[in-house]
């Protein structure tokens, strides 16, 4: 009986660590560009968009499909980073252990 409550209590406390690192990583931003630098997305850990910058010339050049191509590269690349940098943090304190819905 000893041994299920000492599971118990690091489970609990596993589960109390990965809240304060999701908590961590929602304030941690990752960066991403597309078109040689033409459009940069950050996006945070909690995988919110926080930024789009857009260079001038790409609006001149008036093509509406090439902008919309280099948005959905950037926003894209920055949400697999940001994704790629919870699973590094989350693969620290789980020792590399894939636990389902977690991350």
């Amino acid at each position: 009986m000893r041994g299920m409550q000492d599971m118990l209590r690091q489970a609990q406390l596993m589960q109390k660590k990965m809240a304060t690192i999701q908590e961590e990583l929602k304030t941690r931003e990752v960066e991403a560009t597309s078109g040689g630098g033409m459009v940069t997305v950050k996006v945070t850990g909690g995988q919110e968009i926080v930024s789009v910058t857009i260079d001038k010339s790409v609006v001149e050049a008036g093509d509406v499909e090439m902008l919309q191509d280099l948005v959905l590269a950037a926003v894209r690349d920055a949400l697999k980073k940001a994704k790629l940098m919870n699973e590094e943090e989350m693969g620290k304190l789980t020792g590399g252990l894939k636990i389902p819905g977690m991350f």
